[in-house]
C-alpha cells in the first residue's frame, strides 16, 4: 500500500521540519510549501494529496486564500494552524470548510493523532455503502449526498455529520458524543462549533433539515417523520 501524502504549508522552515519529522515517523509521505502560492502549485501538480496542514499567516497568499481556492476544486481534508486563538478566526475557518483548527504552540503528537483520525474516517467512508433516510441518500463510496435524487454539495465535515446522524436515527445524541465520534478526538472547545455545522447542514438539506431535531440542553436527534 502506498504511503498517504500530506502537504505541509508554513513559511517557518523550523515548523515544517518539526511537523514533517513526526509525520514521516508515522509512515506518511510529506511535501512542503513555504507560502500559499507554492502550495497551490503543488496542489494542482500532484493529484494524490490526502490531507493539507495549512498555516494562516504567510506571505504572497495567506491560509484563508489557499483554503478558498482548494475548496473550489476539492474536499481534501484541511487542518489549519494559527498563532491566534481568537474565536472569530476559528469560526471563519469552519465557514471556509476547514476540518480541524489547531492553535500554536501545539503538541506534534496531538497533531499526528488528529491527522490519523481524519484519514481513518476517510478510509471508513470509502466503504461501498449507500444509506437512505426520508429522501436523503448518502453514498459513502462516491462521497455524495442526494435529496430526492438531486445531488447537493456538502463539505467534508458536513458529510460526516449527516452520515453519523442517519446511522443513529432516533437516538438522542449529546454534543460531546457527536464531537467525539465525528471529530474523533476529545474536543475541549466551544459547543458552538457543532451548532455552526448543524445550522449549515440544515440549510443545505432544505425542508429535510427538519429531520435534525434540537434536544434543548443536550444536543440533537435525527428523526424522519
Amino acid at each position: 500500500m502506498d504511503k498517504l501524502k500530506i502537504l505541509v504549508v508554513d513559511d517557518e522552515s523550523r515548523m515544517r521540519k518539526l511537523v514533517k519529522d513526526f509525520l514521516t515517523r508515522s509512515g506518511y509521505t510529506v511535501v512542503e510549501a513555504a507560502d500559499g502560492m507554492e502550495a497551490m502549485d503543488i496542489f494542482y501538480e500532484q493529484n494524490d494529496i490526502a490531507l493539507i496542514i495549512l498555516d494562516v499567516m504567510m506571505p504572497k497568499m495567506d491560509g484563508w486564500q489557499v483554503c478558498r481556492e482548494v475548496r473550489m476544486h476539492s474536499k481534501v481534508p484541511i487542518i489549519m494552524l494559527t498563532a491566534r486563538g481568537e474565536e472569530r478566526d476559528e469560526l471563519q475557518g469552519f465557514e471556509l470548510g476547514v476540518d480541524e483548527y489547531i492553535s500554536k504552540p501545539f503538541s506534534p503528537k496531538i497533531l499526528v493523532a488528529r491527522v490519523e483520525a481524519i484519514l481513518r474516517r476517510t478510509n471508513v467512508f470509502a466503504a461501498d455503502e449507500v444509506v437512505d433516510a426520508g429522501g436523503i441518500s448518502v453514498d459513502k463510496a462516491a462521497h455524495e449526498v442526494k435529496i430526492d435524487g438531486v445531488p447537493i454539495d456538502l463539505s467534508y465535515k458536513e458529510f460526516e455529520l449527516l452520515a453519523y446522524f442517519i446511522e443513529n436515527q432516533g437516538i438522542a445524541l449529546s454534543r460531546e458524543k457527536i464531537l467525539n465520534n465525528v471529530w474523533n478526538y476529545d474536543y475541549f472547545g466551544d459547543a458552538r462549533t457543532i451548532d455552526t455545522h448543524v445550522k449549515k447542514l440544515r440549510n443545505k438539506l432544505g425542508d429535510k433539515g427538519e429531520y435534525i431535531k434540537t434536544i434543548w440542553g443536550m444536543g440533537y436527534k435525527f428523526e424522519v417523520e
